[in-house]
């Protein structure tokens, strides 16, 4: 076993002056770095986070003040506001002021569809006269050469009893359903219900008058189905 050489140990060791310099070094780094929040030195990478957090937050304050104005957060729709409110002022009526409310509106559509059907109720009574109307226009234009018939029959001879009284049931029966006979002589005419056939100068006759008839005139209410045929008796002059 070899000795223990105290003067190679020496010469091994650096010189004190060589030494003092990087030590210092590594004291100036270890101050420069900077300090986390529990006093300990922040690694680099967690300065780096730091550093992109910051930048992200002023490129945020700085899109929301590009106008001058601070965003507005987009609040609820117009329906959806609407919606809020109906159902807002259906939660405050009390169950008595609900049940009036839809009493209120039972009572509106119930007289609208009232004034409907009285609508239609007027209507339909005036197409029904009007039907029937056309009814018996028709069953009387049919029957007028008979009418006529027995007008001349009356006028040149007497009818026994048992023509007179089926000729006396016919008008009756026509003077139910509103037919009116007229044109008589004497009466003054008017061209809106008498036909003339004939012309006749009168001496005495200061106006035109109604001479002789010869087909009597029918009408129903205001509507006339048939002018009287008439001689009508004119002034001389």
């Amino acid at each position: 076993m070899s000795g223990f050489n105290a003067n190679d140990y020496l010469d091994d060791l650096p010189d004190a002056g060589d030494a003092a310099p990087h030590d210092a070094a590594a004291d100036a780094s270890a101050s420069a770095a900077p300090e986390s929040p529990q006093g300990k030195p922040s690694k680099p990478s967690e300065a780096s986070d730091a550093g992109a957090e910051q930048a992200a937050h002023a490129d945020a304050g700085s899109d929301d003040h590009a106008d001058g104005q601070p965003k507005q957060q987009q609040g609820p729709s117009d329906a959806d506001g609407a919606d809020a409110h109906g159902d807002a002022s259906k939660e405050t009526l009390t169950p008595l002021g609900q049940a009036k409310k839809e009493a209120a509106e039972y009572l509106d559509a119930l007289q609208r569809e009232r004034a409907e059907f009285v609508n239609f109720r007027n209507r339909s009574k005036k197409e029904q006269e009007r039907f029937r109307e056309h009814g018996i226009t028709d069953v009387l234009t049919a029957l007028l050469p008979a009418l006529d018939d027995i007008d001349r029959i009356r006028a040149h001879s007497e009818l026994d009893d048992s023509f007179n009284a089926v000729a006396a049931k016919i008008d009756k029966a026509f003077a139910k359903f509103g037919v009116e006979k007229f044109g008589e002589p004497g009466e003054e005419f008017d061209p809106t219900k008498h036909e003339a056939v004939l012309h006749k100068p009168a001496p005495e006759a200061t106006k035109e008058t109604v001479d002789t008839v010869v087909e009597a005139g029918y009408r129903v209410g205001d509507r006339v189905i048939r002018a009287a045929r008439v001689v009508v008796a004119s002034p001389k002059n």
